[in-house]
């Protein structure tokens, strides 16, 4: 019974828990001719509205243009498909992507070496896996 009222408990805190509030962070520059990816452009977008983070990029004749910000998810995949056309890396190129975690919008990263076959805990997923080890030692 205790295993059940653990479980059942755990749940509900995973369904219904996922409605909390959510919001990331982005790099927001206007028209830089460097790639504004630094703390001093970092914002925090408005929650549950603005869920992606943009990046374009234009090829101008006086050298590559950036422009990055928050987006919502629906705005940015219109954006970037109309676009899609227009990217070509040639003069006069205009290149958007989206992105949904944090800070994404910034530098390309390098690509990484494969995640391990470990299973690893989120931030998102620690606290719920916690208060299920906390409340099944408790009850047992």
């Amino acid at each position: 019974m205790r295993l059940f009222t653990v479980s059942t408990l755990l749940l509900v805190l995973v369904f219904f828990g996922s409605g909390l509030a959510l919001q990331i962070q982005c790099y927001q520059c206007e028209e830089m001719t460097h790639d504004c990816s630094t703390p001093d452009f970092i914002v925090n977008c408005t929650v549950n509205v603005q869920d992606m983070c943009q990046k374009e990029v234009l090829v101008k004749e006086d050298g590559i243009h950036y422009r990055k910000s928050c987006a919502s998810s629906g705005a940015c995949l219109i954006a970037s498909s109309g676009y899609q056309q227009f990217c070509t890396g040639k003069l006069n190129s205009v290149c958007i992507t989206c992105c949904n975690t944090p800070l994404c919008n910034g530098p390309r990263q390098k690509k990484r070496p494969p995640p391990s076959a470990g299973v690893a805990l989120s931030a998102t997923w620690l606290p719920v896996f916690s208060l299920y080890v906390l409340l099944s030692s408790a009850l047992c």
